[in-house]
């Protein structure tokens, strides 16, 4: 059984839908307004700061897979450029989709054998751990979004 397909249809789904969560990045932000985004709910980071964090990871990976070094630190994953418009905010969101759907058609092109080989340096392990990584950190920033936007819509409601 060939993994890499399933790897490749599992990132696409956590982005663009179809997994059996039946929820997915590009559906949860479509109806977020900027302002919505840029908006801090108790200490919590916003959505455009998680938006933000998932693709710094996914781009770095994507470069990775293009044949390029590493090069991210976890000290700058949370570096939110300023939004301070409905283009900025869409110009983030375009970003993040645009690489996840390269990112997967990336992915999709590597050999099984490549799983198994060291990613990029010992320490970070080999590729199937930072790729299943990859999908299991969006999942985990999907589920802080989808919470988060639930409490500024309750709020807007006056809930």
């Amino acid at each position: 059984m060939a993994i890499i397909p399933h790897l490749a249809k599992h990132f696409r789904e956590v982005h663009f839908g179809g997994n059996w969560t039946a929820v997915n990045l590009k559906d949860t932000l479509a109806d977020v307004s900027w302002e919505q985004a840029i908006t801090k709910v108790h200490n919590l980071n916003c959505i455009a700061v998680l938006v933000f964090h998932i693709n710094y990871y996914v781009s770095a990976v994507l470069k990775v897979l293009q044949g390029e070094p590493l090069q991210a630190s976890d000290k700058f994953s949370f570096d939110l450029p300023a939004i301070t418009s409905a283009d900025d905010w869409e110009k983030l969101v375009t970003k993040t989709l645009s690489e996840a759907e390269l990112f997967a058609a990336q992915m999709g092109r590597l050999e099984e054998a490549k799983l198994l080989e060291v990613f990029a340096d010992p320490k970070y392990g080999n590729y199937f751990r930072n790729l299943f990584g990859i999908i299991e950190h969006v999942h985990y920033h999907l589920g802080q979004i989808s919470l988060i936007k639930k409490i500024l819509n309750e709020t807007k409601a006056g809930i």
